[in-house]
């Protein structure tokens, strides 16, 4: 064997000894929540496997509710209960209300100021308040058409769909790797920018002065974001949830064929009558959050957390799946029974912690209203215009339900239903 490989060996080894046990005393002499074992250089990545809401929900069964991971170089603290979420979310909002700086963020929202991953401050403070009160209301649910075949359509789809395909940023856990970014991922990240950004540059050239500031571009990117993949994702996990549970299917339908009779459109007014099928979105919010770890929060300061510290920097992650199917504030937790929100006063707004798919406190989801009028709208007119089953004689306990996971958790193989176009008895 070469004499250099006798050599670099050792050393490599050596290296790598070291580097663990520094950072092992470090975390020893700290009050840092729980964690497993963290091997060197990767940290604790090779558990997150390829739904990492469910790994991390296993891994706190046994860490306990608050835990501790380092994903490469960056050190993650876990929440997985209701009353931790809430100490995060509320009681020490302010230490927990910036976002980790994302690499791709940075690049596709002109150095992340949009409204989910701008600093907080009052730049942050302005945007959400234009667009909590115009931009991502449940009115903008009712405004003018859009050709589906729109050349903006059809860019957000591709970037939606590029998003939505999962995986890691190696500069967002290895900051320290940030050349190979620049090598990698980020060229592709830029073109697609371009591809974007090339309608406000179209209007800034043949404008006197710039009126498609970046700031409005970024409005016009979140509406989509807010308004379209997670909506989709929540109906199609409604109509599987509901296709297994056909008892539930057909009461939805019964309630809304009773309230819209012989209209052809849902209302604003329709839908506060439609009880059932309110209580029918919630439990499938509960069971598939479009987003299961919510969005990542960045400690501003340390502070304590339950007793344990979590240092300045330190990146925080929500399981909202996991407390969305806690046994402890949820009977049978694993079903899907609408019923179970009948006459609760628990709701997705960030004030029950034991349901929040999206979020709370200052951080809440600005498009929450939004939304929820893109799910409960098509959802109606879905089950009001047709009935379903399912197709190439599949049954119903054959159903696919596995995940895939993304920047939304989408069903990992499409749901193919037959429809049969309801005709309404009419009376003579």
């Amino acid at each position: 064997m070469d004499p250099q490989v006798h050599f670099i060996f050792p050393l490599l080894f050596t290296f790598l000894l070291l580097l663990f046990l520094k950072h092992g005393k470090k975390y020893k002499a700290s009050k840092l929540p729980p964690g497993p074992w963290k091997l060197p250089l990767i940290g604790n990545l090779h558990q997150l496997g390829p739904l990492p809401h469910h790994s991390l929900r296993d891994l706190s069964q046994r860490y306990g509710p608050i835990m501790h991971l380092k994903l490469g170089e960056v050190s993650v603290v876990v929440i997985s209960s209701p009353e931790a979420a809430k100490q995060v979310m509320t009681t020490h909002d302010l230490a927990f209300v910036n976002r980790p700086e994302i690499l791709a963020m940075k690049v596709m929202a002109y150095n992340s100021t949009n409204i989910v991953f701008s600093p907080y401050g009052n730049y942050w403070r302005q945007l959400r308040k234009i667009c909590a009160m115009e931009l991502l209301s449940a009115k903008a649910a009712f405004g003018a058409k859009c050709e589906k075949h729109d050349e903006f359509i059809v860019l957000v789809k591709e970037a939606l769909e590029m998003a939505g395909s999962g995986g890691l940023d190696v500069h967002d856990i290895f900051p320290s790797l940030n050349f190979l970014h620049s090598m990698t991922v980020k060229p592709k990240q830029e073109r697609m920018h371009q591809r974007l950004d090339r309608p406000r540059r179209q209007a800034d050239s043949q404008l006197f002065c710039s009126t498609l500031n970046h700031s409005l571009f970024t409005f016009i990117q979140d509406i989509f974001t807010a308004g379209t993949e997670p909506s989709s994702t929540a109906i199609e996990w409604a109509m599987s949830e509901m296709i297994r549970k056909p008892r539930v299917m057909e009461k939805a339908q019964a309630e809304v064929r009773e309230v819209l009779k012989e209209k052809n459109t849902v209302g604003e007014e329709d839908i506060e009558e439609l009880n059932y099928l309110k209580m029918v979105v919630k439990e499938t919010l509960r069971l598939h959050p479009p987003a299961p770890l919510l969005i990542p929060r960045e400690e501003r300061e340390t502070c304590e957390v339950n007793g344990y510290e979590v240092p300045i920097k330190t990146q925080v992650i929500v399981n909202g799946w996991a407390i969305g199917r806690d046994p402890e504030y949820w009977s049978n937790a694993e079903c899907f029974e609408p019923e179970r929100h009948d006459g609760s006063s628990v709701n997705y707004r960030g004030t029950n912690f034991q349901f929040i798919p999206f979020g709370a406190g200052r951080r809440i989801c600005p498009g929450m209203s939004l939304a929820i009028a893109n799910i409960e709208l098509p959802l109606a007119q879905l089950l009001y215009h047709f009935d379903w089953k399912l197709a190439n004689g599949v049954q119903l306990e054959e159903l696919d339900m596995t995940e895939a996971f993304g920047v939304t958790v989408r069903r990992k193989n499409d749901l193919h239903l037959i429809a049969t176009p309801y005709i309404p008895a009419l009376d003579y």
